[in-house]
């Protein structure tokens, strides 16, 4: 598993701890209560295989008004992770401290709104086909406190999370084509409009032919609108191919919906003059 960015304390914390059993005690946990959790505006996460990503994650927190989190000794964050946290089975950190702004105080609290910066690198965050499904966010507490020397070594870690405090889908971004021909065109004649639906493949780091979909033909007459001609179903490698038969001349294109792992998607407009 990576390690949290936003400090050697907190890496070290759950490189001890592998985040699979927090640690927890009535001494060292606070009171903490992470709520409002908003990731990425409330809109999927949608990663191709190589352009970085910048997953913006919200929320407020109340905390004992004494207890100073400094994001060096004491730390604490939202993470995301898909599976649970007695066993994660991959997870997204933020790669620098939240920004937070007190809103709120009372005798014995602070309430902060807080604001972080998740950066997705696909090749290092994704490594299979699972990864495209329902992430969770989880609240993260760690403090560390220990001495050194040459002669002497002393480390304690103290670490909890709190979970299931929202979630965000992760899903693999597609890639359609489109290619009208013959042009120009015969009024009356048959064209024929081919293309290829393709998704990011994270285990190979390319994208791979998606078969099986149904995909849907538009058409948008020289100063007019789109409007759907018909629904096609990609073939082998995620190729699409159709005819119609040529009246007007305009712009064709593919369009993609989506699935619950990748993301729609519509192809650029293919202009046909027709004679």
């Amino acid at each position: 598993m990576r390690k949290l960015a936003i400090g050697a304390t907190l890496s070290g914390a759950l490189a001890l701890t592998g985040l699979a059993v927090p640690a927890a005690s009535a001494a060292g946990t606070p009171d903490l209560k992470f709520s409002g959790v908003t990731v990425n505006h409330g809109k999927p996460i949608v990663a191709g295989t190589e352009k970085a990503l910048t997953v913006p994650v919200s929320y407020t927190l109340t905390r004992p008004k004494d207890l100073v989190i400094d994001q060096n000794k004491t730390v604490q964050a939202v993470i995301l992770y898909r599976g649970t946290l007695k066993s994660v089975d991959n997870d997204l950190d933020p790669s620098a401290p939240p920004v937070c702004e007190t809103t709120a105080t009372t005798d014995t609290t602070v309430t902060e709104s807080c604001t972080e910066k998740i950066t997705v690198a696909p090749e290092e965050a994704f490594y299979e086909a699972a990864d495209a499904t329902t992430w969770k966010a989880a609240g993260l507490y760690a403090h560390s406190d220990g001495s050194v020397s040459d002669d002497y070594l002393h480390s304690e870690n103290d670490v909890t999370a709190w979970g299931n405090l929202a979630s965000v889908q992760v899903r693999r971004a597609a890639r359609v084509t489109v290619n009208a021909a013959p042009e120009p065109a015969v009024k009356g004649r048959t064209l024929t409009v081919k293309g290829q639906l393709t998704r990011a493949n994270w285990e190979t780091g390319r994208y791979s032919g998606y078969q099986g979909q149904t995909v849907l033909l538009q058409f948008k007459a020289d100063g007019g609108s789109y409007r759907n001609v018909k629904a096609i179903t990609s073939g082998t490698r995620g190729a699409l191919s159709t005819t119609v038969k040529a009246t007007r001349s305009g712009n064709y294109r593919f369009v993609f919906t989506g699935t619950a792992t990748t993301a729609a998607k519509t192809s650029a407009g293919d202009h046909v003059t027709v004679k």
